[in-house]
């Protein structure tokens, strides 16, 4: 398989889950403003679309949108129980919070790293994070993860969502849970090994 991402981009939380999972991969870079990969090519020869992840299986299929890569490497090691089996409520569990993430947390960032955000638009996009961020904050009060005591590819996501925080320059401290959250998915050794191969550790 080869992982094409972008460093820090959600595409870390792919790269998380193949090392979490022990599954065989390449990494391929990607900038995402010149639209290129490492020797020049045309990204949008891979996807289009022209974001990350994508990732590309050995028969040549590629998968985008990270909640599906996700599950797709979770389901290629289920002993390592990234992702609940298919079909049982626990997976739509799963997959509710994948989506949420995506949509309330993934989505709602998006316009601060946008260079043409009006500045007058950006409290509202800030207090709108604050409520999210207040609300996972709550979930993560009484269990270690999001799906209980059990590490899923759902957090991962959530790692790498929280992590813009301090990009953005956006206070985690009244959220300490998920600032307990942070230093515990940080310590994994599979989390590790794709910040360091990001080049994000100490960053």
């Amino acid at each position: 398989m080869k992982l094409y991402y972008s460093r820090g981009a959600c595409s870390l939380a792919a790269h998380i889950a193949l090392y979490e999972a022990g599954l065989a991969f390449r990494a391929e870079p990607v900038d995402l403003k010149a639209k290129t990969l490492a020797g020049g090519a045309d990204f949008r020869q891979v996807n289009p679309l022209g974001y990350v992840p994508v990732l590309e299986l050995d028969g040549g299929e590629r998968l985008t949108e990270v909640g599906v890569v996700l599950q797709y490497i979770a389901d290629q090691k289920p002993e390592t129980s990234l992702a609940p089996p298919a079909g049982t409520m626990p997976r739509y569990r799963l997959m509710q919070w994948l989506a949420f993430i995506s949509s309330e947390l993934h989505k709602t960032f998006s316009p601060l790293f946008a260079p043409h955000t009006p500045e007058d638009y950006k409290p509202v996009i800030r207090e709108r994070l604050a409520q999210r961020l207040a609300y996972m904050n709550q979930q993560l009060a009484a269990s270690s993860f999001l799906m209980g005591e059990q590490f899923t590819v759902a957090d991962a996501y959530l790692f790498v969502v929280l992590n813009w925080a301090g990009v953005m320059n956006l206070d985690l401290t009244p959220y300490a849970h998920l600032q307990s959250f942070q230093k515990r998915v940080g310590a994994r050794p599979g989390v590790q090994r794709a910040l360091q191969a990001e080049g994000l550790l100490g960053s």
